[in-house]
């Protein structure tokens, strides 16, 4: 009787002991295994070829019963008594205005496409509360990735490393948590982080492998540090792809442990920091309670091997249709009725933006950050109302361009300056007819009759950069006046590239004395007819086409500018048959350290019967004064800061430039100054010295070196920077060889 009640007993510890070597096995999983099963089948379990629809929301909000919504009074003391200062209802009015409505809301419903790791986003609608027309900058903000298998993983807007990656697995401990279930498929739980810990952020969190695939089924990630970050990826088992693919995904932003305050989002966002010299009584902040929340849903995905894409060197795209979607066709994708505080938002947000005409001023700030400032039709330029130089003195001036509100396919625009120095007038006008709005290719013609430094080194297809001060032109004094007819054309029809091809005929008059020799000619001014071809191209960086034109999104390096200009013997009295090859090529990489790497090349090469006022001059930038003091000016960009002006003149030339860009020193609050390491080499030579005459310079041969460093921004954008010349061309007094500057450096937001 007794063993026929305990022979239950008896089965169940002999399946224990059955099933003990599973049950150890499985507790005992060799976990590093199963991270480098999943990168090795990252190839097989990260589709290729697929599309989806999207629909993602983001708010701004905080959870109003978390805020205490009290009325404070705050007292000073005076003569020993607590008097009443004033009262602080600022926490009871941001309980009320949250419990009603979100801070902030966006939306967007987006065809994604992707084709052999290609990925496209074709924005098919979209609402920005408050603006008519949206911000399209925000669409290119990182803020969380659609693939978890890439070997980075970026996270508003910085980059860590993924812990699914050979350097994962160097970086991060895994432990095997448990066996679980997802959708009744057998996936394993592992936890990540970091090996060593550091002061900056670190990625950590969890990871659902599934046991047979070895695919992600599913991420719990989070970042602790200056933010608050968490990220999760949410898988389902797609029968179509026999696999796991993303649903949905996830992201919170909340104040971090940053002692200082900390912006976020371009400064539109600020957490306030925990330092108690900025909140010396502990008082809670509006921005304590905020979270940025973002929840992104994928329907409707299909994976088709024929698939591809149109124009593939654009990433996102979005059209004039995206802006105006009616209501209906938002309620297809997404209708969630449970947010009473959605509606409210765009409402109190429509109307407060508009009273106080914010789209008008985000205007203005963008066009004031390119240099203009709009008077109706019409962009007044700033860079002409006053500028000095050696030779001109005082320049003073005004110009600008017409803008889309007089005319949105042709435009005009010129200046018009006097120089106090030398009492002249110069001018310029242009005109230009729109031929294609999406690839932006403008045909124009223009006059202008200045000034232009000789031998300077100039792309054509640079952007306009708008300086409150242009340091070099300071201290130059030799000039050629040109009167210049131009016909060109500018477009962005080659992806990823940006093209000035022109065609201009010059009268060119040297400011100084000089005499050029040719063929036992002598030439004291001359003309020339130059066809010039010049071109950006940033094979790496990613592009947005919008209504008003195509955006840089994502600068990656390196890039590259080739420029190619002949003059062309017969045509408009051309005096010289020569040309000029010069090339540039910019990398920059920066690390999650805060350090970053910066490296310039540039080179051209002159060919023929050709003037000083178009060979190289290698950039110079420093007074031929004996006194360290004395030359002391505003340091340039890309200059040698110890070549003395005029002293070195070459029609081939070799420019390097390594700057070792160190984290910001945060010395205070207010002062935060940025050091940085530059090393500077040029090599030059000249073919045919004896054709400029009356002219006394070198040539650089045997190279040119000069190192230093740069301390920049140590007040107000004022820095300090210090050169050393070194090598084949050092100069015999050991003062002579040392230039000391000042630098100005203006954060416009760019």
């Amino acid at each position: 009787m007794v063993l026929k009640k305990l022979l239950p007993f008896f089965l169940v510890f002999i399946s224990l002991l059955t099933n003990f070597d599973a049950i150890a096995q499985e507790k005992v999983i060799p976990v590093d295994s199963i991270i480098k099963k999943v990168i090795r089948n990252k190839s097989i379990n990260n589709p290729s070829n697929f599309e989806f629809t999207t629909y993602n929301k983001l708010i701004v909000t905080a959870n109003p019963d978390s805020i205490e919504g009290r009325i404070d009074s705050i007292f000073t003391i005076k003569r020993k008594k607590k008097v009443l200062k004033e009262i602080d209802s600022s926490d009871y009015l941001f309980k009320k205005i949250i419990s009603k409505q979100h801070l902030y809301q966006t939306e967007k419903i987006a065809r994604y496409q992707s084709v052999k790791k290609n990925d496209k986003e074709i924005i098919l609608a979209t609402k920005m509360a408050g603006f008519k027309e949206p911000l399209f900058e925000y669409f290119s903000l990182q803020l969380q990735p659609f693939s978890v298998y890439d070997s980075k993983y970026s996270l508003v807007e910085k980059e860590y490393t993924s812990p699914i990656s050979k350097k994962g697995m160097r970086k991060y401990q895994f432990t095997f948590v448990e066996t679980t279930f997802l959708e009744n498929r057998k996936v394993f739980k592992i936890s990540f982080s970091p090996k060593k810990t550091t002061k900056t952020d670190q990625l950590e969190g969890y990871l659902y492998v599934d046991a047979e695939k070895f695919s992600i089924a599913k991420t719990e990630l989070k970042v602790l540090g200056l933010f608050r970050i968490e990220s999760n990826h949410i898988y389902s088992y797609n029968k179509d792809l026999n696999n796991w693919f993303p649903t949905k995904k996830l992201l919170s932003i909340k104040k971090g442990n940053s002692k200082a305050p900390i912006k976020i989002f371009g400064e539109t966002i600020t957490f306030e920091g925990t330092d108690k010299k900025f909140n010396p009584e502990g008082k809670k902040y509006a921005s304590d309670f905020i979270e940025i929340k973002s929840t992104t849903t994928y329907y409707e995905p299909r994976f088709n091997q024929t698939l591809k894409l149109k124009n593939p060197s654009i990433s996102i795209e979005i059209n004039e249709s995206a802006i105006a979607k009616k209501q209906n066709f938002w309620y297809t994708y997404y209708n969630d009725s449970t947010d009473v505080r959605s509606n409210p938002t765009y409402i109190s947000l429509d109307s407060l933006v508009e009273k106080r005409k914010i789209e008008k001023k985000i205007r203005i700030g963008k066009k004031v950050i390119k240099g203009y400032y709009p008077l109706g039709f019409f962009d007044v330029d700033l860079r002409y109302f006053l500028r000095y130089n050696n030779y001109e003195g005082f320049r003073l001036g005004a110009g600008g361009i017409t803008n889309e509100k007089l005319f949105k396919g042709y435009r005009i625009e010129g200046y018009y300056a006097y120089g106090t120095k030398d009492g002249i007038f110069k001018g310029y006008l242009a005109n230009s007819l729109r031929l294609n709005k999406r690839s932006e290719t403008w045909l124009g013609a223009s006059y202008k009759d200045d000034v232009n430094e000789i031998a300077n080194t100039a792309f054509e297809i640079d952007k306009r950069t708008f300086k409150i001060y242009d340091p070099r032109p300071f201290n130059i004094s030799t000039f050629y006046n040109h009167i210049t007819w131009r016909g060109f054309l500018e477009t962005k029809i080659i992806p990823k590239t940006e093209s000035i091809f022109q065609i201009t005929q010059s009268d060119i008059f040297p400011k100084f004395d000089y005499i050029f020799k040719s063929h036992d000619a002598l030439y004291t001014n001359f003309k020339a007819t130059l066809l010039t071809a010049s071109i950006q191209w940033n094979p790496f960086s990613k592009y947005m086409q919008t209504p008003n034109g195509k955006l840089e999104i994502e600068k990656k390096f390196p890039k590259f500018t080739l420029q190619f200009s002949k003059t062309l013997p017969k045509l408009w009295d051309n005096d010289f048959n020569f040309g000029k090859a010069d090339l540039r090529l910019d990398y920059q990489k920066k690390f999650n350290s805060n350090h970053k790497l910066a490296f310039l090349f540039e080179g051209g090469y002159a060919f023929g019967d050709i003037p000083i006022t178009h060979i190289y001059n290698h950039s110079p930038n420093s007074l031929t004064k004996d006194k360290i003091l004395q030359r002391v000016t505003i340091a340039g960009k890309d200059s040698f800061e110890t070549m003395y002006f005029n002293e070195f003149f070459s029609n081939k030339y070799v420019f390097l430039q390594l700057e070792h860009q160190f984290p910001k020193l945060e010395i205070s609050r207010k002062i935060k100054p940025v050091f940085s390491i530059v090393t500077k080499y040029g090599w030059g030579d000249l073919d045919h010295p004896e054709q400029h005459l009356n002219m006394k310079f070198k040539t650089l041969e045997r190279g040119y070196l000069e190192s230093g460093f740069e301390l920049n921004n140590i007040f107000k954008g004022f820095g300090l920077v210090a050169f050393y010349r070194y090598g084949p061309n050092q100069l015999p007094h050991f003062e002579d060889n040392i230039a000391v500057k000042l630098s100005f450096q203006l954060d416009l937001g760019l």
